[in-house]
């Protein structure tokens, strides 16, 4: 049962941090701080959450990855101990879990190798996936030469 609330805590720590780089976390840092408060001041817990925000915010723009990672560590280690004295809230977390990143069938996993040496290119060249709404402005193509010298 430890090793199961251990994952789960890991779990939530890794969405909690990822939600807090993103526009989305506005509107999960309530639900979350009320998780967290376990009916203490939720106030406060969101006011450490939104200090962890702008700390992870500063590490990455620094290229940081280390005190992003710790960031992340330490509310981990915040969630493992709240469902320690609580087990019963880790069915709590899993519906906030899902709340927040509702599971998705991933999508089929594509490998692409690109490979140009050399030559002279007359135009636009696109290789991708789900490429849609492009507009390409300019001067148009370079003239191709005649291959026969004319």
């Amino acid at each position: 049962m430890e090793a199961e609330l251990t994952a789960l805590a890991a779990s939530g720590a890794t969405a909690f941090v990822g939600l807090m780089a993103t526009e989305a976390w506005n509107q999960a840092r309530g639900r979350v701080a009320r998780f967290l408060a376990r009916g203490e001041d939720s106030e406060a817990v969101g006011a450490e959450l939104e200090e962890s925000r702008e700390e992870l915010i500063a590490a990455r723009r620094g290229g940081d990855e280390e005190s992003a990672e710790d960031i992340a560590a330490a509310w981990r280690v915040r969630l493992r101990r709240a469902l320690r004295d609580n087990p019963e809230a880790a069915g709590e977390l899993r519906e906030l879990l899902d709340e927040l990143a509702p599971h998705q069938a991933p999508g089929p996993t594509v490998t692409v190798n690109n490979s140009t040496n050399g030559g002279t290119y007359y135009s636009q060249v696109i290789q991708g996936h789900d490429i849609s709404g492009l507009t390409f402005h300019g001067g148009g193509a370079a003239p191709r030469p005649d291959p026969e010298g004319r």
